[in-house]
């Protein structure tokens, strides 16, 4: 109890002294502790803003110099290379969408010259990881007093990698905007190429450059990559077999105009045209000129039958020769007697076929010939197209050599462009490499000839196949019609012996033809396997059979047996034909 009292007893004075200034201390001591805290927040806080703020800016320089300019902006504003690149060039694509020609980044290399302390020790190093550079001439560049100079531009990646091993200073990276071709020298003369800085030079990428330039949207072609496969790689194999110095070929949609395929050999490659040599950039299909031959027998023909000037069932004396001024007209294969207008077509007789042209007359010739787009340039999207050569003035021999394919020279998508009008129901329509369905076609379609014209010379085209000089076209499957032909050069103003165009137009199927196929091949040479000729029966049919047959399932085209006009539906046109010991039943549409 006592205790208890001792405990409770009043506080003294002094003890509340004390403790007043122990809490005075403590709260002193403790809002000294709050100001420091505060104060370390605050300094904490503007050095982490200050630290965000440098390393903002630093991430922004490097993203300026890694992958927007590559270069101070000092030197873009001096140097126009260095400046900013336009908008990604467009993707030019086939019909089903395969790329053509693309767009990639690419690294090159520039220097600073006045940033490069040994030129010579410089570029000698630099030579070892760019061959194609001499270092002479790098040192000549990397002496230069100027403060942009390119050394290289398209780097590989491996190249871009050897060049930052070295660590010269002075040379940096610039990422730049490449045009590539996936497809190589397989579509080189149709897509073209570009410049260094994608410009276009050349095919489509010259005659689509703005549009390619201005636009992200793939630039969509007719071609279809497949059958442009197969017509290159046969084409490739009649070269090499009958060891011939160039090819070219067509695939043409009858119903639309528009070119499935278009082949010119040799090729290059795109990527680097300047590598290839001048008859490898040549187009033959749009650009060579050539007097066709026989295939022009195809115009003649129609065009006498559509003027009524001569009937399919009229005959024409074959047995002699016709002469004319210093000119002597002669057949391959002479015949005796008189050859209906079936025979003249099938044999290929220049004699029937000089008959029949001067029946018409001169005016007649020349109207065809000119409302089918024979004598003028073809109005494909290329700037490599030729203007037909004609003669000047059209005198009389001329209508003579020009009805059997002499005297007269085109391209090759003008012929099969002209082909397909004659065998569609008539009617002309201009080739594109552009996609053109057929509403649009028939909308701009132009007619040439009657609808019963054309019915007539799909006839006369199987006929060849199935019994002329064309039957070495014949796909089995399929209903193809078509004409030989088969030219000699001219060389020096004379005709050449040695040297000659053979060449082959084939359409299917006949009874209702879909698609043009055109292969010639240029001064073939004839070997123990086609008894030493070179001629188009022997030389072009064979190729596009190959093409028929191979591309024919891809287009939609079914195989089937070939197919004859029922007996009740017989043509006028079966005739007997030399050996044949029946009548020739031919489909019609």
């Amino acid at each position: 109890m006592t205790e208890q009292v001792r405990a409770c007893r009043p506080c003294q004075p002094q003890d509340i002294d004390r403790r007043a200034a122990a809490r005075r201390r403590f709260l002193c001591m403790d809002g000294h502790r709050k100001e420091a805290l505060e104060t370390g927040r605050t300094r904490l806080l503007v050095a982490g803003v200050v630290f965000a703020f440098v390393f903002a800016v630093i991430g922004l320089r490097i993203l300026d110099l890694a992958a927007l300019s590559g270069a101070p902006s000092h030197v873009a504003a001096r140097h126009p290379d260095g400046a900013p690149h336009a908008a990604q060039r467009a993707d030019i694509v086939d019909r089903n969408g395969n790329i053509l020609a693309t767009t990639l980044p690419v690294p090159s290399l520039y220097a600073n010259p006045r940033e490069v302390a040994h030129p010579k020790d410089a570029a000698e190093r630099l030579s070892r990881v760019l061959p194609d550079v001499s270092p002479g001439e790098l040192a000549a560049r990397l002496s230069s007093d100027r403060a942009f100079i390119w050394l290289k531009r398209g780097l590989s990646p491996r190249q871009q990698y050897r060049v930052n091993r070295l660590g010269i200073p002075g040379l940096y990276f610039r990422e730049e905007e490449r045009r590539f071709y996936p497809q190589g020298d397989l579509t080189a003369h149709v897509v073209g190429f570009t410049d260094i800085d994608n410009k276009g030079l050349a095919g489509i990428e010259q005659s689509f450059d703005e549009v390619l330039a201005g636009q992200h949207r793939s630039l969509r072609l007719s071609l279809d990559l497949r059958v442009q496969h197969i017509l290159t790689e046969e084409l490739s194999k009649a070269m090499a077999e009958f060891r011939a110095i160039g090819a070219a070929g067509v695939v043409m949609d009858a119903r639309t105009g528009e070119l499935v395929a278009m082949a010119s050999l040799p090729s290059f490659n795109p990527a680097n045209p300047g590598a290839a040599d001048s008859e490898a950039r040549f187009n033959r299909a749009t650009l060579g000129l050539y007097e066709m031959g026989s295939v022009f027998k195809i115009f003649t023909t129609a065009s006498v039958l559509e003027s009524g000037a001569v009937r399919i069932g009229d005959r024409f004396d074959v047995s002699k020769p016709i002469r004319a001024a210093r000119f002597t007209i002669r057949d391959y294969k002479p015949k005796d007697g008189k050859l209906t207008v079936p025979e003249i077509f099938m044999y290929s007789s220049n004699i029937g076929t000089v008959h029949m042209a001067m029946e018409a007359g001169t005016e007649v010739q020349q109207n065809t010939l000119a409302a089918l787009g024979l004598t003028t340039p073809a109005s494909v999207e290329l700037p490599e197209v030729g203007t037909p050569m004609l003669p000047s003035p059209w005198r009389e021999i001329n209508t003579m050599t020009i009805s059997y394919g002499h005297g007269l020279a085109v391209n090759p998508v003008q012929l099969t462009s002209a082909v397909a009008a004659t065998v569609n129901g008539g009617v002309l329509h201009q080739p594109t490499l552009l996609t053109r369905d057929e509403a649009e076609a028939e909308a701009s379609g132009k007619r040439v000839f009657s609808a019963s014209t054309s019915g007539r010379m799909r006839q006369l085209m199987r006929l060849t196949v199935e019994y002329g000089t064309g039957g070495k076209a014949d796909a089995e499957g399929y209903l193809v019609g078509g004409k030989t032909g088969t030219a000699d050069k001219l060389r020096g103003g004379r005709y050449a012996r040695d040297a000659r165009i053979a060449s082959f137009v084939g359409a299917f199927p006949m009874d209702d033809p879909r698609y043009v196929v055109f292969a010639m091949v240029d001064e073939p040479k004839g070997h123990k396997g086609t008894f030493g000729f070179a001629t188009g029966g022997w030389v072009a049919a064979p190729v596009v059979r190959e093409v028929i047959s191979r591309a024919g399932p891809l287009l939609g085209v079914e195989p089937r047996d070939n197919v004859v006009v029922p007996e009740k539906e017989e043509h006028p046109l079966l005739v007997k034909v030399g050996a044949v010991k029946k009548d020739v039943r031919v489909a019609a549409r």
